[in-house]
């Protein structure tokens, strides 16, 4: 992976989307940012069947590389979601280098022979701290990565800056204790409005990213993840993380 490679989630065009574009259809613009990478959201699909092959065929013509948020569980009730093979197929398809999934009920029994069978599909398999107390706390993170690791699933971890602000806990804490376990981070700044955390650009909230990035792992992917209405306000974030990571 290329020195901190720079990322955008596609949450930064979700004004867009509602407004009715299709994902394939912004790859132009994302490029022409700068970006060398995007992370697709599969929420964000109106027609996936027909989706998929467009996306493909864009990346490709613009040489992006692609990441996948699937918002769904690695466990329901203790076992293996049914869904995650055909979240895989659907990442293959399209040429997606890593997928995401929160981690769901958890009950301490992974299913080694079971998520084996997708690791092995070639895509890389990622968590992420979400903004629920079932999977998005520390100890919740620590103990499914913690048992991660005593195998050889490979299965990485995305830090999720401003989800911790949701759960109650401190993301400076989190990237201490976490730090040995992330692939991948995801940034974003929170504000509050009425004691409520609100998600807003770098710099125009309370978090003090700089701190945490310099706790976590460098030469890794960091993408912009939370809603914009402009090109300047995507541009500005990556410009700080440029300054930042350089």
């Amino acid at each position: 992976m290329e020195k901190n490679k720079i990322v955008l989630n596609f949450l930064a065009f979700a004004k867009k989307i509602e407004n009715g574009a299709q994902q394939n259809e912004l790859f132009a613009q994302i490029a022409a940012l700068g970006f060398q990478a995007v992370e697709i959201r599969r929420e964000y699909f109106k027609d996936i069947t027909k989706e998929i092959p467009l996306i493909k065929k864009e990346a490709e013509r613009l040489q992006l590389e692609l990441f996948y948020s699937v918002p769904d569980e690695v466990y329901i009730n203790g076992e293996v979601n049914p869904k995650l093979k055909r979240y895989i197929d659907e990442a293959n398809s399209m040429g997606v280098k890593q997928i995401k999934w929160n981690i769901g009920d958890f009950t301490g029994e992974l299913h080694l022979k079971e998520m084996k069978a997708l690791v092995d599909k070639g895509v890389a398999i990622t968590i992420e701290n979400d903004q629920t107390q079932t999977s998005g706390t520390i100890a919740a993170i620590k103990k499914y990565m913690t048992a991660v690791k005593a195998t050889d699933l490979g299965i990485g971890y995305v830090y999720d800056l401003g989800n911790w602000r949701f759960v109650g806990q401190d993301e400076v804490k989190a990237a201490e204790e976490l730090a040995e376990y992330v692939h991948y981070i995801h940034v974003k700044d929170v504000r509050y409005e009425n004691d409520q955390p609100q998600a807003t650009g770098l710099d125009h909230g309370v978090i003090d990213w700089r701190k945490v990035l310099g706790i976590l792992p460098a030469n890794l992917p960091i993408a912009i993840e939370y809603p914009t209405t402009t090109d300047e306000e995507i541009l500005e974030a990556k410009l700080l993380l440029e300054e930042e990571v350089k």
